[in-house]
């Protein structure tokens, strides 16, 4: 038999500590772990490693050559340096505190009588009152591939979506209304994350 029920989203507070420019990130509720998979946890840390041993000493020797060029105050090359020195810094700081808060959570482990119930790392397949079926999956806050279905355990909908079961109906208080869904399926699989590339930034030197 299917139930109908409400879950209030709690409200969002922004993240003040600075992900890094062009960078998404959603502060995590006060006092909670940083739930994620492996692989996401894996691109953190590869991420960090990036920024340590190869951006952060290559702008720095940049930064370094630039200040021997005459007035720092009209030098393109050391404004910029620094610039991007306080971003990398300020990256490194929120990686570092992400990591610290991860709590691996591997959606293929044994769940027993709750294999079909929504939790983190499920996959949940359900329609609205159009009748479309739509397919998400449950991630980290720093794992959101929106392309993909992916989105945060803390979101609205995921949080309305929490303890289902297949056949139940749900009253999600979305942004733009309210909507009833109907859960169709509920499923754990591995989740595939995709590596940690570097993004090409502008050299310093000739610009």
């Amino acid at each position: 038999m299917s139930k109908a029920f409400t879950r209030e989203p709690d409200p969002d507070d922004e993240d003040d500590d600075g992900a890094g420019a062009g960078t998404l990130a959603l502060t995590l509720p006060a006092g909670t772990r940083n739930y994620i998979t492996l692989g996401g946890l894996q691109r953190l840390k590869d991420e960090l490693q990036y920024l340590l041993h190869k951006e952060r000493p290559a702008v720095t020797a940049v930064v370094s050559w630039a200040a021997g060029n005459g007035d720092r105050s009209e030098n393109a090359d050391y404004q910029y340096g620094k610039r991007r020195l306080r971003e990398i810094d300020r990256r490194i700081r929120f990686l570092r505190k992400r990591i610290d808060l991860a709590e691996v959570i591997d959606p293929e482990q044994p769940r027993g009588d709750r294999a079909n119930q929504v939790f983190f790392g499920a996959t949940v397949s359900y329609t609205g009152q159009s009748g479309v079926l739509h397919t998400v999956t449950i991630v980290g806050v720093d794992e959101i591939d929106l392309a993909r279905g992916r989105i945060s355990w803390i979101s609205p909908l995921a949080r309305t979506l929490l303890k289902a079961r297949p056949g139940d109906t749900l009253v999600f208080h979305a942004p733009g209304g309210t909507e009833e869904l109907s859960i169709v399926e509920v499923k754990y699989s591995r989740i595939d994350t995709a590596a940690f590339v570097p993004v090409a930034t502008a050299s310093l030197r000739g610009n």
